[in-house]
């Protein structure tokens, strides 16, 4: 029983959960990417109007 416990457990592991990490690390830093962009995007934007 704790052997097929075991091995159920790893097959969880690896077949659900770190999938699932992966694409919720690949959201944030495509999320991250897209802020960092709008944030530059605006800084120079904010920075070409007020020296005119």
């Amino acid at each position: 029983m704790l052997v097929l416990g075991t091995l159920l457990g790893l097959f969880v592991l690896f077949n659900f959960l770190l999938p699932l990490l992966a694409g919720l690390f690949k959201l944030v830093l495509i999320v991250g990417v897209v802020a960092l962009v709008v944030f530059i995007a605006v800084t120079v934007v904010g920075k070409s109007r007020s020296s005119q």
